[in-house]
């Protein structure tokens, strides 16, 4: 046994006697409430206070004239303790009383008498009433208390009784004895199980955890350890597919930065080289194609140098109050003013003509092109392309939607990854894989939402939610 399970089992045995001793505790309370009784002074005092008192008090009282009497210090006595007496004759006729309840009679007969010895108090009053006898006379008094006591007369065989307080301490014994090993066996139980939970737990470090179907005590921690070996598995999971999608963007990059310096390269040799007429002519044409390549490469660092800001939370918002809806007009004229996608139709929708929202007017401009280029591409060459603009009470919805081949659930779910690709389109595309990427950075920076609907041959809506203060 390990050093935690030496200390497990001494903090389960130690719970165990501590609970042992509470009940022990308890017993003694509850025994020393049983056995005292608290006086009209608050004082605690053992149960047979009133009998003994009751005995004792009979040097209390005097005979004047034949007459019963009590001392003063008597007097005294039963005031300080709030007591009340009665003073009876052989005949069970009161001749003298002081401070007696209400309850009590003028006369009492022998059956009386005796029930009251035998109870402990009157017919109809619970306080303790007992009755005492004066010694050189026929005379009979009755002391009443305040206090309710049970009077409880037994009758023991000597014999038994020390046999029982015998048998007693051996079952005592016996019980104490059991209630030890008992607890030393479940220590040792309670450490073998924690022993598997804590094997359990390395397991899942290691990756080779096997799921465990417990029904017992323990289900609930066994039922919480597969499904943290189930997370941690999918994360796994998740981590590789990340890294093989980063692997594969790394190869893509590699590619499109090389791409485009081989014809700057190639036509800035030709240029070098180029000694023959009309070389006017042909450096304008291999300078375009070197421009066009260049940016491209601009674009594309462009890409991921904005990535990574976003990623790093250093890109800090410019927002000013602009109208959403001109905005968004522009940026679609923009596009459309682009050669390749000239002939495309984009259409704004809208029940109002100005809204407003405080926005980068610079990172939305990036991020609505990005979308709306992406459907234009994605959705094919015939697909119509549609912005929604709603303006509602708390939240401003847009939704870029278009009516092309739309996607599968995978491209869904993946869509706005960092580095995938599409690949709904039978060319290659020539993004980066990181423009979907930089609209959800983007929007979301300014405390937007953004989600995909798609499915095969039903087109694409990309729904995007602003909260409005």
């Amino acid at each position: 046994m390990n050093k935690s399970g030496y200390r497990t089992s001494l903090h389960i045995y130690s719970m165990f006697l501590f609970s042992l001793s509470g009940i022990l505790v308890i017993a003694a309370v509850l025994f020393f409430m049983l056995i005292t009784v608290r006086k009209a002074d608050g004082t605690v005092v053992r149960s047979d206070w009133p009998e003994r008192f009751t005995k004792t008090f009979e040097e209390q009282i005097i005979f004047i004239e034949d007459e019963p009497q009590l001392k003063q210090s008597g007097i005294e006595l039963l005031q300080r303790e709030q007591l009340g007496i009665q003073i009876l004759d052989q005949d069970g006729i009161e001749q003298y009383s002081y401070r007696k309840p209400e309850q009590a009679a003028a006369c009492y007969t022998a059956s009386d008498l005796m029930a009251i010895y035998r109870d402990g108090h009157l017919t109809d009053r619970k306080e303790a009433s007992l009755v005492g006898e004066l010694t050189d006379s026929n005379y009979t008094y009755i002391i009443h208390f305040p206090t309710v006591v049970t009077k409880v007369t037994m009758q023991l065989s000597g014999e038994h009784f020390i046999k029982g307080r015998t048998i007693v301490l051996v079952l005592g014994s016996i019980l104490f004895g059991v209630i030890i090993i008992s607890g030393m066996a479940y220590g040792y139980w309670m450490t073998r199980m924690m022993g598997r939970v804590t094997d359990a737990v390395t397991a899942i470090a290691r990756r080779s955890y096997i799921s465990v179907e417990d029904e017992g005590i323990f289900s609930d921690i066994y039922g919480s350890l597969n499904r943290l070996d189930a997370e941690i598995k999918s994360s796994d999971r998740l981590r590789e597919q990340t890294e093989k999608m980063r692997g594969e963007w790394i190869a893509n990059i590699t590619h499109d930065l090389k791409t485009p310096l081989s014809p700057v390269k190639g036509y800035a040799e030709i240029m070098h080289e180029d000694s023959g007429t009309d070389r006017i002519g042909r450096h304008k044409r291999y300078a375009a194609i070197i421009l066009k390549n260049v940016s491209y490469m601009e674009r594309l660092l462009d890409d991921l140098k904005l990535t990574y800001r976003l990623e790093s939370g250093t890109v800090l918002p410019d927002r000013q109050r602009i109208d959403f809806v001109r905005f968004l007009k522009e940026t679609a004229i923009d596009i459309k003013n682009t050669p390749e996608y000239e002939h495309r139709s984009i259409q704004i929708q809208t029940a109002k003509e100005n809204i407003y929202y405080s926005f980068d007017r610079m990172l939305f401009r990036r991020a609505f092109s990005n979308l709306i280029i992406n459907a234009c591409i994605h959705g094919g060459e015939d697909a119509e392309i549609t912005i929604g603009v709603e303006d509602g009470r708390n939240e401003i919805q847009v939704i870029v939607s278009d009516n092309g081949a739309g996607m599968s659930e995978e491209d869904s779910k993946r869509l706005f990854q960092r580095y995938y690709r599409g690949t709904d389109t039978d060319e290659k595309p020539e993004g980066t894989g990181l423009g979907l990427a930089i609209a959800k950075s983007i929007i979301e920076s300014h405390g937007g939402t953004i989600a995909v609907r798609s499915a095969p041959g039903e087109g694409t809506d990309i729904r995007i939610i602003f909260k409005v203060n």
